[in-house]
């Protein structure tokens, strides 16, 4: 599993949060986890396999917003103790 956290430009407020995280889901199908936050200026999502970068600016770009960083990382769950 892969973790992409993403630098946005250009998110304002909730709707642009909704509009970026329909974008990552329209270029990853299977995300999971998909989340953005306007005040960081930062979206994040897991995937099975690393994603396309081209084709994950190019779909958030068509909606008006500018990818300023991408970075992918291995992504580990956490353990359950009980």
């Amino acid at each position: 599993m892969y973790k992409t956290t993403m630098k946005i430009d250009g998110m304002m407020c909730g709707m642009c949060e909704a509009h970026i995280n329909d974008a990552i889901r329209k270029a990853v199908p299977g995300a999971k986890k998909v989340k953005s936050s306007h005040k960081k200026g930062e979206s994040s999502f897991l995937s099975e396999e690393v994603p396309d970068e081209q084709v994950l600016k190019e779909t958030i770009q068509e909606t008006g917003y500018k990818v300023l960083s991408l970075e992918n990382e291995e992504h580990r769950g956490g353990l359950w103790i009980f």
